[in-house]
């Protein structure tokens, strides 16, 4: 079984995987007669693959225990998708490229900190929402139209991977 340690969240660590959406760092000016600053442009939001368009949801997770016994993968292949929390608690991010059903080993942890959010990549395998601590609420933007969205992967093993 293979142990995972999450990383820190940052862009250049998750620039494989698509990206984070957090306001350090980010373009941003004044607008509505200075009463409010725009952080531009986030996230490259991809949902328009096959007739596809944008949805805004909210995902409610309900928390998860550490260690975490990490079982399966899931990956959109014809759209982005985009989670930002709305709450400071902590959750946690389980990534591996695009391309076959990962294994064990090419598993990658981060942990968020606060403000972050992260933008998957179409393609790109993913463990479902990791919240900790508490019930936690998450923006997401995805992609709703034809064609099947969703593949899941379960790993060979009982568990391969945790999270400590």
């Amino acid at each position: 079984m293979r142990t995972l340690t999450p990383l820190p969240l940052t862009r250049e660590a998750f620039a494989p995987f698509g990206d984070v959406i957090e306001t350090a760092g980010a373009r941003h000016y004044p607008i509505n007669e200075g009463t409010t600053e725009r952080f531009h442009d986030l996230a490259a939001l991809d949902v328009a693959a096959g007739e596809g368009r944008a949805i805004v949801s909210v995902f409610r997770g309900q928390p998860r225990a550490l260690p975490l016994a990490i079982r399966m993968m899931e990956r959109h292949p014809l759209g982005s998708q985009a989670f930002m929390p709305l709450s400071d608690n902590p959750w946690l991010v389980v990534v591996a490229r695009p391309g076959v059903p990962p294994g064990p080993e090419d598993l990658v942890a981060f942990r968020p900190g606060p403000g972050q959010g992260v933008n998957y990549a179409p393609g790109v395998w993913h463990h479902p929402l990791i919240a900790l601590g508490a019930v936690s609420d998450f923006l997401v933007v995805d992609r709703a139209g034809p064609g099947a969205n969703c593949d899941e992967h379960v790993l060979a093993g009982d568990p391969v991977a945790r999270i400590l």
